[in-house]
């Protein structure tokens, strides 16, 4: 079977970029390089990766200026075709900032930076990223960020809803969804949407932070294989010309 190749941009601030590529290529054993903000280019990818950190120094606002990075206006038509795109916690932040996903990342309730651990319902498993889960299944994962209060108005809400696009929810160990697990404010505890067709995911944890058992987590790894799942048994395989 031909691996996956994957892209993971690096902006200026990126902290988590070797983090995904490390998985994405030693632990998926799939075909993974770092590309540098300023490309022009993607060339020819299965997969693109906005990875966490703080783009910019967080700057204006988070993503508001990675998004006019110049390789995202490749990223765009790569996502617009169809490519699958992952934005973790500052690339969630970006994709909302580019238009690729709706809402907005506001800063969290608590006004402090929180980074632990916390658990998350996978609320569709029948995306291009959880098929290797289960509905209602429960995965631990840490947070790291000062702003993952997504917030949108509410016909969006109630259309996120209705479209199975609220892909990931903050619960407690038992599954329930409540307040005291929601770790940011999130509008409805979502941690994590996809756009309409499906092939771009926005989540605020980081599933690259916990998915090497030498790290002693793994439940992040179900992200990645889902992903890896899905290049394989796409039809066409998705080849987007530069």
């Amino acid at each position: 079977m031909a691996k996956a190749r994957f892209g993971i941009i690096v902006f200026p601030g990126s902290n988590c970029d070797h983090d995904a590529h490390y998985v994405a290529g030693a632990v998926m054993d799939q075909n993974a390089r770092l590309i540098w903000h300023k490309e022009g280019s993607l060339g020819t990818l299965d997969v693109v990766i906005l990875p966490g950190g703080f783009s910019y120094g967080d700057y204006l606002r988070c993503g508001a200026i990675a998004r006019f990075s110049p390789i995202m206006k490749d990223v765009v038509r790569f996502a617009n075709n169809g490519g699958i795109v992952l934005g973790i916690c500052n690339g969630f932040q970006v994709l909302t900032e580019a238009g690729l996903l709706p809402g907005a990342l506001l800063r969290n309730q608590s006004l402090k930076f929180i980074c632990r651990d916390v658990t998350l319902r996978v609320e569709n498993s029948e995306t291009l990223f959880t098929n290797a889960a289960s509905k209602g299944s429960l995965l631990t994962i840490p947070i790291a960020h000062g702003d993952g209060n997504y917030f949108t108005d509410p016909d969006t809400l109630a259309s996120l809803e209705a479209n199975g696009q609220i892909v990931f929810r903050y619960c407690d160990r038992e599954g329930r969804i409540t307040e005291e697990a929601n770790p940011n404010g999130a509008l409805s505890n979502i941690a994590g949407i996809v756009n309409t067709e499906g092939n771009i995911l926005g989540m605020m944890p980081h599933p690259e932070r916990a998915s090497d058992a030498a790290l002693g987590k793994t439940d992040g790894a179900r992200i990645f294989e889902s992903i890896v799942r899905s290049v394989a048994h796409r039809v066409p395989s998705i080849h987007i010309p530069v």
